[in-house]
Order: C-alpha cells, then structure tokens, then sequence
C-alpha cells in the first residue's frame, strides 16, 4: 500500500540518474478527502499546477539539455505524486539520452498518467505536460496574487490550527462579489513537519466573508502537517460549507523545494486554469 509514511520523505536516499519510472510514489486522495467529508463524487472541479525548475536530459549526441516544466494534474486524478518522489523521478533523466524534446515530453506523460490513475478502473483526464526551452525562459513572468490584501489588517491570532469556526459571513446583506488574498498561509509538510510557505486567493460570489475572520482562518494552518492538496481542499470546504457563496475558487501557490512548487486550485464552476505564473517568493 502506497502511504506517506513509507515514501521516501524524511529518509536519505540515493539519486539515480538513469531514467526510472519506478521512482515515481502515488499516494491516494480518498482517504484526506474522507477526513473532510469529500467522497467520490467531487464538489469542486480544477488542478494542480506543479514547476519544475530541475529538468535536464541529454541529447542524442550526449550533450546536457536543461529546460523548465510545467505540468497540470487534474484534481480528479485517484492519487497524487508524492513530491520527493518526483524530484528523484525527474533527477534520474539527467545522465539519460533521449533523441529530442517530444520524447522526453512524451515520457513525462506517459509515467505520470501511470502513477497518477494507478489503481483506478479506468484512466480518466491526462495529465498536462509543458516544457520550456532556455530561449523561452525570460518570458517567463513574476506576479503576485491579485485580491484585496488581508494581510493589511492588524488582527490577534492565537490559533494555530485549522479552526473553521473562525469563518463567518453576512447572510443579513446584499450578495458581494470579491477576491481576497493573503501570504500569510503556511503549514507543514505530512511527514517530514518541515514548513510549507505559500500565498493565497480567494475569490467568491455570495454573503461577504468577514476579512478578519477569514485571515485568523488562514493563519490558523501555521502549524498544520498536511500536503499542500488536502490543505487548499480544506479550505475550500471550510468556506463552502460556513460562508454558503454562490461561486468560490480557491488558489494557493507554495514556494519551491527541491526545484518544485506545488499550486493547486479548486472552484466551484467550470472555468479556465490560472496561468502557472510564479510569485516573487517562488
């Protein structure tokens, strides 16, 4: 059984650097999302949008290629892959030939599909699978969450984890339309307790959220040990389920470990992806 607890994180391992699928750890959704009330019918749609900033194979001739890579992970998929696992996937192309750039893409692919459907009686969306060319890296943009800023509030916080009860909203008043933002959220990775940082946007159609309550929200995830996935999926329930919005999508960008960042977004209603646009702590 593939469980957090027996992935390699936390643990020292060696780095191949022959290309291995094998490398790759699924861990299944089902059993976070059962923690939250989520079951197999899902009440949100969207993805996760990972970078890699760590790619490198070689051509045909020997000679080192390096590129970014941009993969989307449907929020459908039965598993995850496990980030340590990942790094160490992505390492083992590095003293790999491959004849082009389309091969490595479709490797790429394919592996994930594997890993991410493993389990599951039929494969369902395909992962997304983009990669970038040095000629393409300075047009690669930094930018922050747009939202009006909660962290411009001066609150007290004394709760440092996940208290829904600090949610509220105004059901007494007219609907609003808004988006929030904060980078301010920060948990602690399941296994390791080693700290998560990341940035946060809110968006929502329905009663206005209380800003400060919402704040004390986030920031009550500091000490959290919990991936990022089930993190943002929290929220998004949490808010779903106390606020009552109409509309709500929730995008969370955590910075990079081990050349990766993780950024997994969840609506409500169908919708185009965020860009996979870094922010400046990424």
């Amino acid at each position: 059984m593939f469980t957090p607890e027996r992935s390699q994180l936390g643990k020292a391992s060696t780095y191949p650097d022959q290309y291995d699928a094998g490398l790759l750890y699924p861990i299944a959704r089902a059993p976070n999302r059962a923690e939250i009330g989520v079951g197999a019918a899902l009440p949100f749609l969207g993805a996760d949008l990972w970078t890699a900033f760590e790619l490198g194979w070689l051509n045909k001739r020997g000679k080192p290629q390096v590129a970014l890579g941009h993969f989307t992970v449907p929020c459908e998929t039965p598993n995850i892959v496990e980030s340590k696992s990942f790094k160490l996937y992505l390492g083992s192309f590095n003293n790999t030939r491959f004849s082009d750039v389309d091969v490595v893409q479709a490797r790429l692919r394919a592996d994930l599909n594997e890993a991410l459907w493993r389990g599951a009686p039929a494969v369902g969306a395909g992962v997304g699978v983009k990669i970038l060319s040095p000629e393409l890296f300075d047009r690669e943009p930094v930018q922050e969450l747009d939202g009006l800023n909660l962290d411009r509030l001066d609150v007290e916080c004394e709760q440092y984890t996940p208290a829904p009860e600090l949610l509220k909203a105004d059901f007494e008043f007219q609907p609003v339309t808004e988006t929030l933002s904060s980078r301010l959220l920060k948990s602690n990775c399941l296994v390791t307790g080693q700290p998560d940082w990341g940035s946060v946007q809110i968006s929502y159609s329905g009663p206005q959220i209380d800003q400060a309550g919402l704040l004390r929200y986030l920031v009550s995830f500091r000490n959290h040990n919990e991936f990022h996935e089930q993190c943002v999926e929290r929220i998004y329930m949490d808010i779903w389920r106390r606020c009552k919005p109409a509309k709500l999508s929730v995008y969370a960008r955590y910075t990079r470990r081990g050349g990766l960042d993780i950024n997994p977004f969840r609506t409500s209603a169908p919708q185009a992806l965020p860009r996979n646009v870094r922010t400046a702590r990424q």
